[in-house]
């Protein structure tokens, strides 16, 4: 049965699939990354798995993978293969696809010299590209993807694909500076929208007005819903931080639907009706997106990246 491998790498895990021709996910599996050992440790971690990722599919299916689609964090460069940076893994200018194309050549059932195709994407573009195809923008011709997490990041979803930008930082949304000299982002920069409305700087709000430095988004989530006067402060500054920062990608990308995902998304109707709400009280002249949740979960990234791999050995036939 032919098939791809589809790994996606997190800070802490990875979760990675064997994905036939038409969609379906043949097998599942998760590691641990490793970062706690160092970058080399996390790279030797990723080419294990997928070796071992590789040898599952030959045994079961009898034929080893025809391709791989990987994706990782951090700044990638999609066209040379290279994972340029990730702050949370520690690496720079890893050469990863060659490195993957290297370890998952040759072997019983290969063609003797032919190159292992291998698709390296940035983990949140690929979770669009799966939103965007198999999930809650399918069929729309203009999305934007916007992940809540730790961080923020975002997609921009065009005609089925998505746009990488001349660099490969197309679609971080996250690094608006939607509070000019508030509080300082890891990428050097000062009031960026994550450091106001992602899922970890509301888990800091949360815990400093709360008074417990456990406390979380979820629970802050939980405390909107019941009335708690300080989490609705915490949750109306994080909402109106969003706000501003999706009306300026609405207003630059004019999407047809807006879709998010990612910790935060998980508090429902506690986030998307007074979003919703705020963002269309600020339009003037835009076209009102539908805004709505993600509908893959964790998955996004994984199943994105089997998208990928069959992408790449859908162009290599057709070049």
């Amino acid at each position: 049965m032919r098939h791809v491998i589809a790994l996606d790498v997190g800070g802490t895990g990875m979760k990675a699939a064997l994905v036939g021709a038409d969609g379906t996910v043949l097998h599942e599996a998760r590691r641990p990354t490793g970062r706690e050992r160092g970058p080399e440790a996390v790279v030797a971690a990723i080419l294990d798995f997928a070796e071992a990722l590789r040898a599952h599919g030959r045994a079961a299916y009898g034929e080893p993978a025809a391709a791989a689609g990987v994706a990782v964090p951090g700044v990638v460069d999609e066209t040379t293969g290279t994972a340029v940076y990730a702050a949370n893994l520690g690496w720079r200018d890893i050469p990863l696809r060659a490195l993957l194309a290297e370890r998952l050549a040759g072997g019983p059932g290969d063609t003797a010299g032919r190159p292992f195709p291998v698709a390296l994407g940035h983990d949140v573009r690929t979770g669009g590209l799966a939103e965007g195809r198999l999930g809650a923008g399918r069929g729309a011709d203009r999305f934007l993807f916007l992940g809540l997490g730790t961080g923020i990041a975002g997609a921009i979803g065009i005609d089925g694909r998505i746009e990488a930008g001349a660099h490969g930082c197309a679609g971080e949304i996250g690094h608006i500076a939607v509070r000019p000299g508030g509080p300082a982002c890891g990428c050097g920069g000062a009031g960026c929208l994550e450091t106001l409305a992602s899922a970890a700087a509301v888990s800091r709000a949360w815990a400093a007005a709360c008074g417990d430095p456990s406390a979380d988004a979820a629970g802050c989530a939980r405390a909107v819903a019941a009335g708690d006067e300080r989490a609705r402060a915490v949750w109306r500054d994080a909402v109106g931080a969003l706000t501003d920062g999706l009306v300026t990608g609405i207003t630059l990308l004019d999407p047809r639907l807006v879709i998010v995902g990612g910790g935060l998304a998980e508090a429902g109707g506690t986030l998307f009706v007074p979003l919703r709400a705020a963002v269309r009280d600020r339009l003037t002249f835009q076209q009102e997106p539908h805004i709505v949740p993600a509908a893959l979960g964790d998955t996004a990234g994984c199943l994105g990246a089997g998208l990928l791999a069959w992408d790449l050995l859908s162009a290599e036939v057709t070049a």
